[in-house]
């Protein structure tokens, strides 16, 4: 007979414990039990004990011709069915995290990236990781960044650098930006313009808070640009922009990526290219530094450079862990997006 007293509580039962009385209770035959999970039946037998001494509660009635459970052992039967499905979910969810590009992967996308980029990144997946779960969110940087380190995210894809302590950042590629004018601009259509140009020109900017509009910023006050020049018109996204400079109100300044889909069948708009060394940006995935999928991000970096050999940027192969002659905007500019 197993004590009541108490005196035993507080002994952790072990899985094997937990395993034999499961079998027990579903076979109600020690010898049938011990068979159907590769036990000696002493052994099991010895492990149903320890679980009671363990408990301190009487979980079968045993007599020479059959074993019952007691009414304790018929509540703790379900509870212990219960606790072994879990671990034997939590050995899946382990062997699935185990597996590279499976599960759930968070992508944090910035605005002025996700239209142009999203396409090769989409395909990439379905094409070489079909049991990755995709979860895209566009967000700006100043969101995103949060969101990575909330834990809400898992890995960002936006322009750099962000400066911001506990990111690491895989640069992808740089790109240069286009000047975006009306078709009867003096500007449109020219090639080897000079920066300089943009001192004077009206030009047209994103709402506070997308890091594009700190870049052009930054650019415009690399040519000379009068600091605190004014800006009459902004817009929320790329796509009014244009829409914008189609209508004649000024110029303005897009990534070489978003030039053919915001551009492209509007015959009213032109585009100007800078003379070298042209203003550029540089986009990178980033990650908590540290991150237990590290290995996985730095594949999946080093295939998404692979998947953009047809997009108008400078893919940086090996990483961008070399110093780049490229001048790439907002170097200095605090992370917004």
């Amino acid at each position: 007979m197993v004590a009541k007293n108490g005196s035993n509580r507080g002994k952790q039962p072990s899985l094997a414990q937990l395993r034999a009385f499961a079998a027990v209770s579903e076979h109600l035959h020690f010898r049938d039990a011990a068979a159907a999970i590769g036990m000696s039946q002493p052994a099991l037998s010895g492990a149903v004990s320890a679980l009671e001494e363990a408990l301190g509660v009487q979980l079968l009635e045993r007599t020479t011709r059959k074993v019952l459970l007691s009414s304790a052992g018929e509540r703790l039967a379900v509870r212990t069915k219960a606790v072994l499905d879990a671990v034997g979910e939590l050995l899946e969810e382990a062997e699935a995290v185990r597996a590279p590009f499976t599960g759930v992967l968070r992508l944090g996308v910035i605005p002025t990236v996700a239209p142009y980029l999203l396409p090769s990144v989409l395909r990439l997946v379905h094409e070489r990781y079909p049991e990755l779960d995709l979860q895209v969110h566009e967000e700006q940087t100043s969101s995103l960044l949060e969101g990575l380190s909330a834990g809400r995210l898992d890995l960002l894809l936006l322009a750099v650098p962000l400066g911001v302590p506990g990111v690491t950042e895989l640069p992808l590629f740089d790109e240069d930006f286009v000047l975006v004018t009306h078709d009867d601009h003096w500007l449109g259509g020219r090639e080897g313009i000079p920066r300089d140009a943009l001192r004077e020109l009206p030009l047209l900017l994103l709402d506070e808070g997308h890091c594009l509009r700190d870049q052009a910023l930054d650019i415009c006050r690399e040519a000379g640009r009068a600091e605190g020049a004014p800006v009459t018109t902004t817009a929320a996204g790329l796509s009014t922009l244009v829409q914008l400079v189609a209508g004649g109100l000024g110029v303005t300044l897009l990534p070489h990526t978003a030039v053919q889909v915001e551009t492209g069948r509007n015959p009213a708009l032109a585009t100007g290219y800078f003379a070298d060394p042209a203003p550029a940006r540089r986009v990178a995935l980033a990650m908590r530094t540290g991150a237990a999928r590290q290995g996985e991000f730095e594949q999946f970096a080093g295939a998404l450079r692979e998947a953009l050999g047809d997009l108008p940027v400078r893919v940086l192969h090996d990483g961008g862990l070399a110093a780049s002659a490229l001048p790439v905007a907002s170097a200095g500019a605090a992370p917004a997006g």
